[in-house]
């Protein structure tokens, strides 16, 4: 059945076929802006040599459970009202979604930081910070705001990526961070005022469905170019 194209279900990144469930669940996912958040952290990862793939393979899952599952879950339950896909599922099966998630990322990363990298505890504590702060919308929504939003999702995955490598941090990895960060604040940028025209799809001008069409064709440069660099690198790194 063909998606409302007012509805999340019509989302670009939602695929087109299979039960309304599993399209709430892919959708719930948010995969080219989790894929964002992933390739910082390969990028922090791999630009030094050499690479240990175990923990880049491993700093991917963990950002995988605790933002691709945990903060998206705990961003549809909402700070003020139901978030992204609330409606979807109860409210019940997104918390038991999040912590569980969180729990495995955490029990992943704590065994890292123990036994290789003590340095990443900071970045870990801000991180699951952020993750309930800015997606729950803590303290009057002081955190959910743009600027935190490229800080937490594209700075500190690169800084936790190269971190996750060395134990250590240079300049090159926080410049790095900083280019990541001002990507991810295109991204956030783009992707208020889309939603907000997405949700009345139906009752938009024609100049409105340009901005709509004009934004959506921003969200997919920036969020699959930079999954495209980093696996470029990738290659490049592997070959090398």
């Amino acid at each position: 059945m063909e998606a409302d194209p007012g509805s999340r279900q019509a989302e670009w990144f939602v695929p087109g076929f299979g039960p309304a469930r599993f399209r709430s669940a892919v959708g719930l996912l948010f995969l080219p802006y989790t894929g964002m958040v992933l390739s910082f952290s390969v990028i922090g990862s791999i630009f030094i040599a050499p690479v240990d793939w175990t923990r880049v393979i491993a700093i991917c899952v963990i950002y995988f459970l605790g933002l691709g599952i945990g903060g998206h879950a705990l961003d549809a339950l909402g700070g003020k009202g139901a978030g992204p896909w609330g409606t979807a599922f109860g409210r019940r099966c997104l918390w038991l979604l999040a912590v569980a998630s969180l729990v495995w990322a955490y029990a992943i990363a704590v065994y890292y930081m123990i036994e290789y990298v003590p340095l990443l505890w900071p970045v870990a504590l801000a991180e699951g910070f952020f993750v309930f702060a800015y997606n729950l919308e803590w303290f009057g929504g002081r955190f959910h705001t743009d600027g935190w939003f490229a800080f937490s999702w594209g700075f500190l995955p690169v800084v936790a990526g190269h971190i996750m490598q060395r134990n250590s941090l240079s300049f090159s990895a926080l410049f790095l961070g900083t280019s990541m960060a001002l990507l991810s604040l295109v991204e956030i940028r783009a992707s208020r005022p889309y939603k907000e025209l997405k949700r009345r799809t139906d009752a938009l001008t024609g100049e409105e469905r340009s901005m709509l069409a004009a934004y959506e064709a921003i969200l997919k440069a920036v969020s699959l170019g930079v999954i495209s660099l980093a696996g470029g690198l990738l290659l490049w790194r592997a070959g090398a």
